[in-house]
């Protein structure tokens, strides 16, 4: 099963697949609450190309690595990638009022599909509030 969350990022299309392809951007944004950050990431943004984030709890209490490998390289339209035995896609939309960003991937079985929604959703919002953020400060 595919879930799909989307937002609408007030700012050029350059400046949005920057801020979601760049280590140093995805540390401030890839968090889906307040009491989690990414504490790493690196990112070889080309096909073949390996992906990491590892997110952790503030309090540590819990931390996971997030990887991949692009498959699909569009800058600044489309990404997909593997992560373990699933798959995402990410498409940015130029429209007038700035990029939609839909994110696509493979649901996994142990937790439920809202749940997921939720917490990928979550993350999606973040980067919308990072980008907009740093609109101006470039």
């Amino acid at each position: 099963m595919q879930i799909t969350v989307s937002t609408l990022v007030p700012a050029p299309i350059t400046d949005v697949w920057r801020a979601y392809t760049s280590p140093e951007d995805i540390q401030q944004w890839n968090a889906a609450s307040d009491d989690w950050h990414t504490t790493a990431a690196s990112v070889d943004l080309r096909v073949g190309g390996q992906f990491s984030s590892r997110m952790e709890a503030k309090d540590g209490s819990f931390g996971f690595d997030f990887a991949g490998q692009y498959n699909r390289v569009e800058a600044p339209h489309r990404l997909a990638y593997r992560f373990g035995e699933r798959k995402a896609v990410v498409e940015f939309s130029q429209g007038p009022a700035g990029v939609t960003v839909n994110v696509s991937f493979d649901a996994e079985s142990q937790h439920p599909e809202e749940a997921q929604r939720q917490g990928w959703q979550s993350i999606l919002d973040n980067f919308s509030r990072h980008v907009a953020a740093h609109q101006g400060a470039n």
